[in-house]
């Protein structure tokens, strides 16, 4: 299944955020969510920011990473975007596109 846009998106910021590689950010995200009992596939925007605000920095501390609330706060500003994004994205939106009408 594929991972939601919410975990995507998260990932992509701790990645550039830190001296992470995109296999460490994921890992490291995926770590959070389980803790949270949330998965990547279906992880919502709102779902991930309370992740990010009261898990992720634990996380990112014991992996020695500096600043990590500065670091969760610039992840979580950019939520807003995928929010909206996934708000407009209707059943009935998907499957109009799909019938081609």
């Amino acid at each position: 299944m594929a991972d939601s846009a919410a975990f995507t998106h998260v990932c992509d910021a701790l990645e550039s955020a830190t001296t992470f590689s995109r296999i460490e950010a994921r890992g490291t995200i995926r770590l959070a969510l389980k803790s949270a009992g949330l998965a990547a596939s279906s992880v919502t925007p709102g779902q991930i920011q309370v992740v990010i605000e009261r898990v992720l920095p634990a996380e990112l501390e014991s992996r020695g990473i500096p600043d990590p609330e500065s670091i969760c706060r610039s992840i979580t500003r950019g939520l807003g975007a995928i929010a909206h994004e996934a708000s407009g994205d209707t059943p009935e939106s998907v499957f109009s596109r799909l019938g081609g009408s």
